[in-house]
């Protein structure tokens, strides 16, 4: 043996390699707490209207796909939510799967309902989406939105 040189089992580095991908996975649970309790927060926000909270939540290069086509960026979406032109009467997670994306940026995919109230009418929207936040600055930040909408379940006639 050499002097000076540390020596070590020959299983550390494959124990380093089968530890490495719980640690990394329990850095992303956080990472997934953190961003579903921003969500949480963002939902409440556009329910309510609130400019100042959605300022806040919403990175400043949104990017929100709606399911009829329509884009909007930060300042558009602001307005329509906040100007009254729509209203999220009510939003229903039925699932949300959060991936980690590389670091910093975590997927949202799932499936939701939502109740949209628009020139005074109402809609239904059965949707699958996928969002996007990006740690910025140290908040987590929504950076994009895209949804498509889907039909509603037949019912089988005489039920």
């Amino acid at each position: 043996m050499m002097r000076g040189m540390i020596t070590y089992p020959r299983w550390i580095p494959l124990l380093a390699l089968l530890v490495a991908p719980f640690l990394a996975r329990a850095d992303d649970q956080a990472d997934f707490a953190a961003v579903r309790q921003a969500d949480d927060a963002r939902v409440a926000a556009t329910k309510a209207g609130d400019r100042a909270a959605l300022e806040a939540i919403f990175s400043d290069s949104l990017n929100y796909a709606h399911s009829s086509g329509a884009v909007n960026d930060k300042k558009t979406y602001l307005d329509a939510i906040v100007g009254g032109k729509t209203k999220y009467a009510a939003i229903t997670f039925e699932n949300r799967k959060f991936t980690a994306a590389g670091p910093g940026v975590v997927l949202i995919t799932g499936h939701e309902t939502l109740v949209e109230v628009k020139a005074g009418k109402t809609d239904t929207l059965i949707l699958n989406f996928l969002g996007v936040w990006r740690l910025e600055n140290g908040a987590w930040r929504f950076l994009a939105w895209q949804s498509n909408r889907l039909n509603p379940p037949k019912v089988p006639a005489g039920t």
